[in-house]
């Protein structure tokens, strides 16, 4: 009987399994399960739908459509064009899973599958890469489908033999293969999608901690890893990570640690940027980089940018005989620091925007002192502190939020915000944090997307807040708010001023069956349309410098908030684990041991002064304090002087005091009253 089957169906495996049972022996069925799952043939045939079963994958369908229409309302993909197609596949997938819960118990069958799948895969590696199996068989996807359904793929036996060759092949799959599996998983439950992506993970994972990676080998040579991150990967079928607000599996989750951990970035990049089409590099998949990685990725694009503008405006010296500046050089004054930033930066918009991705020298005028890095930190601070002045009128500030926001009838020209955007794009580019309080929305709409109603969570609590209300009314809308589609605001001088969300806006009463058009133009509005004139110069100066670096590709908008902005979740302890020590000091010296026991007993807000006098920024770099070398220096014995800083270097000045309270208070005092005098 065993020997002529040629595919399996649920009631064909359950006959088997009932005869094997009765007699006590599992042999005939491990013989047809080894035979049927190492077979793509064999596989492809089995375990196919019912014609009566076939509406159930319409209704599937159907749903299918309505979540895109959905989709397609919250603008995700902006045009029809990328909407996801309704998924048809031959295979009984529940079938499948009921046959794996029966038969996975016993683990004589266990090793029957395992086994079958690393005879099925070198086979269907052969036929993906030279038959073209998938165009002449749609069908031949059902393998794929059938044995992801498998839930003992994350054991070890088969992570260390089956899963690599298995992952190998279905990264060979075609592109539209890839589509349609993705839309058909889209569709699982998130207990369902996470245990597969899961078991791509525990497959990198388990990989990395058993291979060491030294003297050449490099992770991005495993073809395992490799695989299994290309299995991971969805961004080519149109699907970006920027468009979904609320995904099924949050992104943190898509992150490999161990994998971070031994990639060398540096050579990941030269194959990102140089080498692609022969070498993999992790940066064609950033979802699987935490954001610590990520901007080392981007440090040596910008590295090698400021280098390489050096290089050519020294052939330009050689060639036209002109002493060519080889830095950006901006000399302001101090109490002139808007109007003389502006007048060079724009210079320098206009006449060569290139020149914003040279290496940033600042220097104050009157003032001594070479550019390592602090003086630019200094500059970067005034000028944010002028420009977010409320007095100034340029930005609106919510108590409630701490936040920022665009003020609509601002009366500043386009020139101050397009140099608010050219200084951030200028502190990513320099390495610099800055301290800027904007909601989410202002990074989503940097990376090229619109404010929508979800934005106002953050950026506009108040507004989000009653249209959420209105949302959610179920009385009579029209009768009990009388609200119609014409709005008022206030103008600069605090006069009311109209505004029609549509035409005739106020005579059209929003209605149960309008409102969401209504909540839908207020956000756009507010969001959009009453500070394009600003938001579009401030984006105008953000890309005169970001807009040749892979930031758009690799970052998500709230892993750019981080680069600009530091993390303000500050860990002290990872801090004094990587601090060096200079001029004779050491971490086992008294006052070194005084002076972390000092500093850990610090409330949050004299730890963020003390991380200002000595760094120039009162936030941690992405990774954390860990990642922040500073150096603290001998200065001298015993004094009554103040401790001084090279924020440039990270540097603390510490004379040697005779006592903890001596250097408590000596040190309190520098930190309290270091703006202008302290720091260097």
């Amino acid at each position: 009987m065993c020997p002529e089957v040629r595919y399996l169906t649920e009631e064909k495996v359950y006959e088997i399994l009932s005869i094997c049972e009765g007699k006590k022996d599992y042999s005939p069925l491990i013989r047809v399960i080894g035979r049927i799952f190492s077979s793509a043939d064999g596989l492809v045939q089995s375990f196919r739908k019912d014609e009566e079963q076939h509406p159930n994958t319409k209704e599937t369908t159907a749903m299918e459509q309505e979540s895109e229409a959905s989709a397609s309302m919250e603008g995700a993909t902006g045009s029809t064009e990328n909407r996801l197609g309704p998924v048809e596949v031959s295979v009984d997938i529940e079938a499948v899973r009921r046959v794996y819960d029966r038969l996975l118990s016993n683990e004589k069958m266990e090793s029957a599958f395992l086994n079958a799948l690393v005879y099925l895969t070198p086979n269907v590696e052969l036929d993906l890469t030279y038959l073209d199996v998938y165009d002449t068989n749609p069908d031949y996807l059902n393998i794929f489908i059938i044995v992801m359904e498998n839930s003992s793929l994350h054991s070890p036996e088969y992570l260390e033999m089956a899963m690599p060759l298995f992952c190998k092949c279905m990264s060979k799959l075609p592109l539209p293969a890839l589509a349609k599996l993705t839309r058909l998983w889209s569709q699982y439950s998130v207990e369902h999608i996470r245990r597969m992506m899961e078991t791509f993970q525990q497959l990198i994972t388990y990989t990395v901690i058993s291979n060491e990676y030294v003297s050449g080998s490099l992770v991005n040579d495993d073809e395992g890893v490799v695989a299994a991150t290309k299995c991971l990967k969805v961004w080519e079928l149109g699907v970006r990570t920027l468009d979904c607000r609320r995904p099924l599996i949050p992104f943190e989750e898509f992150v490999n640690e161990p994998l971070n951990n031994v990639l060398e970035m540096d050579k990941d990049f030269t194959f990102f940027k140089v080498d692609s089409e022969s070498k993999f590099s992790f940066q064609s998949c950033p979802f699987i980089l935490n954001a610590c990685t990520k901007s080392l990725g981007l440090y040596y694009d910008n590295r090698i940018s400021m280098y390489s503008e050096r290089r050519i405006t020294a052939l330009y010296s050689l060639v036209q005989g002109q002493q060519l500046n080889p830095y950006l050089r901006l000399k302001v004054r101090r109490d002139h620091i808007i109007d003389d930033a502006l007048v060079r930066l724009e210079m320098i918009a206009m006449e060569n925007p290139a020149d914003l991705r040279k290496q940033l020298f600042v220097e104050f005028e009157g003032e001594q002192g070479v550019d390592e890095g602090g003086v630019s930190k200094e500059f970067f601070q005034l000028v944010l502190e002028e420009m977010f002045n409320p007095d100034i009128g340029m930005f609106t500030y919510d108590e409630s939020t701490k936040l920022f926001w665009f003020n609509p009838p601002s009366l500043e020209n386009e020139a101050q915000f397009t140099l608010i955007g050219i200084v951030l794009g200028l502190a990513i580019y320099n390495n610099c944090i800055l301290d800027v309080h904007f909601p989410m929305v202002v990074y989503r709409k940097l990376m090229g997307k619109k404010g929508t109603y979800l934005d106002l969570a953050d950026s506009h609590p108040v507004q989000y807040q009653s249209l959420k209300e209105l949302l959610d009314y179920e009385g009579d809308v029209e009768e009990d708010m009388m609200i119609t589609f014409q709005i008022s605001q206030t103008d600069l001088f605090g006069d009311p001023i109209t505004y029609d969300l549509k035409e005739n806006g106020d005579k059209i009463p929003v209605s149960v069956d309008n409102r969401k058009e209504f909540v839908s133009l207020y956000s756009d509005y507010i969001l959009n349309k009453s500070v394009e004139r600003q938001f579009k110069a401030f984006r105008r100066g953000f890309q005169m410098v970001t807009n040749e670096s892979p930031l758009k590709c690799l970052f998500r908008p709230e892993e750019v908030e981080l680069l600009i902005c530091g993390s303000r979740n500050l860990d002290f302890h990872a801090l004094e684990e990587t601090t060096e020590y200079d001029g004779g000091y050491n971490k086992d010296c008294r006052i070194i041991k005084d002076f972390w026991e000092t500093v850990h007993s610090f409330g949050e807000e004299d730890k963020r002064l003390f991380l200002q006098f000595t760094t120039g920024t009162d936030r941690a770099p992405v990774g954390g304090l860990g990642k922040l070398k500073m150096i603290i220096a001998k200065n001298g014995p015993d004094t009554d002087r103040l401790p001084t800083s090279h924020t440039c270097f990270n540097a603390l000045l510490l004379p040697e005091y005779d006592s903890k309270e001596k250097l408590k208070e000596r040190l309190l005092k520098a930190i309290t009253y270091a703006k202008g005098f302290g720091m260097l």
